[in-house]
């Protein structure tokens, strides 16, 4: 899975979303036509692709540039500062005519988060003849589902031989067969994974014999979702996640016990530290150990890239877990 890349750089390049999140804590998350009152409004730096970018670079720890498009806003300097914060390259994101994505989140006390994006200047990420050069260098290129699809596909397209294409593919929807087909890993919670496994048109991956309904645990999912692609890692949470790869029995990677103030942003910064770890040559279990650390230390905070951790954290909590019974 590691043939031909440089071992010692760990470049990624994460090609996404970048949004401001305009968040509200709330005691329940509302019904439909039913309002409530919520706590102050916070105003923080996210969306998946930056989101991701900053977990590469923060707490996985690899050189890291970030390809994505932003307005000419205030929104758009609130995202630049949060991620050349981190370490983050930021120098070939596009700037449009457009108002910078924003998401409105909600917050409920177990740290649950509800969330609507309104996209803005990510429907205009492209993948120009900057973006190609610096993707051709990376050892990982890491996407995601919020923005165009066709820039996904020439993202996956760009990069050189021996490089690793992973796609974190939420939020959920249908795959081109030409995406499928330049997979290397596929990362998806549980019901993004039922979604894929439900809605493959080649029917490779598709509903139990007899007709009846798909077997929804998350073996059975990545066992039909490895039809089509050579490498899923499932999350679920605060059970783990489960890798699972072709010719090799699945591996469930157990979760850190932790406190939950909120998830937003957690899953990103997993799939961040997935990726950063994959392009050090990590084996994938040992990367989603490492992945499922960081993303744990993050729901112990409030906000997205503000929650990410710093490595050293995450490489002493991921020893716990090596080492715990």
């Amino acid at each position: 899975m590691s043939a031909g890349r440089n071992q010692a750089a760990g470049r990624v390049v994460v090609v996404g979303s970048a949004n401001v999140d305009l968040v509200v804590d709330v005691p329940r998350h509302p019904s439909g036509g039913e309002t409530i009152l919520g706590g102050d409004l916070r105003r923080s730096p996210g969306g998946k692709g930056a989101n991701q970018a900053v977990g590469a670079a923060r707490a996985g720890g690899a050189d890291t540039t970030f390809v994505g498009a932003l307005g000419r806003d205030e929104s758009a300097e609130l995202l630049l500062v949060s991620l050349k914060g981190a370490g983050v390259r930021t120098d070939i994101v596009e700037r449009v005519d457009t108002p910078t994505g924003t998401a409105l989140i909600t917050v409920s006390p177990d740290g649950e988060n509800a969330i609507v994006v309104a996209p803005g200047a990510n429907s205009h990420v492209h993948i120009g003849a900057a973006q190609k050069d610096r993707t051709i260098a990376a050892d990982v290129v890491l996407a995601q589902l919020e923005i165009p699809l066709e820039s996904v596909v020439a993202a996956a397209r760009a990069r050189r031989d021996g490089a690793l294409f992973v796609l974190n593919a939420a939020p959920s929807r249908e795959l081109p067969d030409e995406l499928w087909e330049q997979l290397d890993v596929l990362v998806v919670n549980e019901h993004e994974a039922a979604d894929l496994v439900a809605g493959s048109s080649s029917g490779a991956a598709g509903a139990a014999d007899g007709g009846g309904p798909a077997d929804t645990a998350p073996e059975a999912l990545a066992a039909a979702l490895l039809r089509r692609v050579r490498a899923v890692v499932v999350t679920l949470g605060g059970q783990g996640s489960l890798v699972a790869r072709r010719g090799v029995p699945a591996v469930r990677v157990p979760a850190a016990r932790v406190t939950a103030v909120d998830t937003t942003g957690a899953g990103d910064t997993y799939c961040g530290v997935l990726a950063a770890a994959l392009a050090r040559d990590a084996d994938l279990a040992d990367a989603a150990r490492l992945a499922g650390a960081a993303g744990a230390l993050a729901v112990t905070r409030p906000g997205a890239q503000d929650a990410v951790p710093e490595a050293a954290d995450v490489a002493a909590l991921a020893e716990e877990l090596r080492e715990a019974p």
